[in-house]
C-alpha cells in the first residue's frame, strides 16, 4: 500500500514537473545571401519590401519568406506543419526603406501591426500583409497607401489566399483557342 501510495505521488510530481516545462522561443536569425523562400526557393534578398521566418520545433533552420503574406499563408494552409514554435517579420517601423526592409529588425508577428489590402505590392508583385511594430506606424502607411490596419490573427485565409482574377489571366493568355465567358 506505501509502495503503490509512493510511486502515484512520484507521477504526480513528474507530470507536474512536466507541465512547468516550457520550450524557449527560438530567436529571429539575421537574414543572410543564403536564404531561399520557402515556396518560390529564390534568394529572399533579391526581393523589396517585408520578409518572414517561421520556426518550427525541433528545426534548428527557419522557414524563410521573400513576402509576409507567404507566412500567412502557410499558417492557414493543412498542408503545413502545425508545428510552429516562433513567427517573425521584419519591423516597417524600423526599415530604411521598402527596397531594404533590413536583416536584423525582427518583431513577432502576433505583436506586429499589419497593413493589408494597400497599394504597395510585395516582393513577388501579390498583395502584402505589411508588419509595423507600432499601429501609428501602420496608420501613418495607410494615410499614404490605402488599406487597413490589422492584427496578425485578423488576416484572413481570403486574403492570402484568394487567386489572381482567372478571367483577365485566361484573357491575357488566349491564343485564339480559348474562349474566355
Amino acid at each position: 500500500m506505501k509502495r503503490s501510495a509512493i510511486v502515484l505521488l512520484a507521477l504526480g510530481l513528474l507530470t507536474a514537473c512536466q507541465e512547468d516545462v516550457q520550450v524557449a522561443r527560438p530567436a529571429a536569425l539575421d537574414l543572410t545571401p543564403e536564404a531561399a523562400g520557402h515556396y518560390c526557393q529564390m534568394t529572399v534578398l533579391d526581393h523589396s519590401g517585408p520578409k518572414a521566418q517561421i520556426h518550427l520545433t525541433g528545426n534548428p533552420n527557419p522557414f524563410w519568406f521573400t513576402q509576409v503574406r507567404d507566412a500567412v499563408a502557410f499558417t492557414l494552409s493543412p498542408e503545413e506543419p502545425k508545428n510552429i514554435a516562433a513567427i517573425y517579420v521584419n519591423d516597417m517601423d524600423k526599415a530604411e526603406s521598402w527596397d531594404q526592409p533590413g536583416t536584423d529588425n525582427w518583431i513577432e508577428a502576433d505583436s506586429a501591426w499589419f497593413v493589408i489590402g494597400s497599394t504597395q505590392a510585395g516582393g513577388m508583385g501579390a498583395a502584402e500583409a505589411i508588419p509595423f511594430g507600432s499601429q501609428a506606424g501602420a496608420e501613418r502607411f495607410v494615410q499614404s497607401n490605402g488599406g487597413s490596419v490589422v492584427r496578425f490573427k485578423e488576416i484572413s485565409a481570403g486574403y492570402v489566399l484568394e487567386s489572381i482574377d482567372v478571367t483577365s489571366a485566361a484573357r491575357d493568355q488566349d491564343d485564339g483557342r480559348n474562349e474566355v465567358r
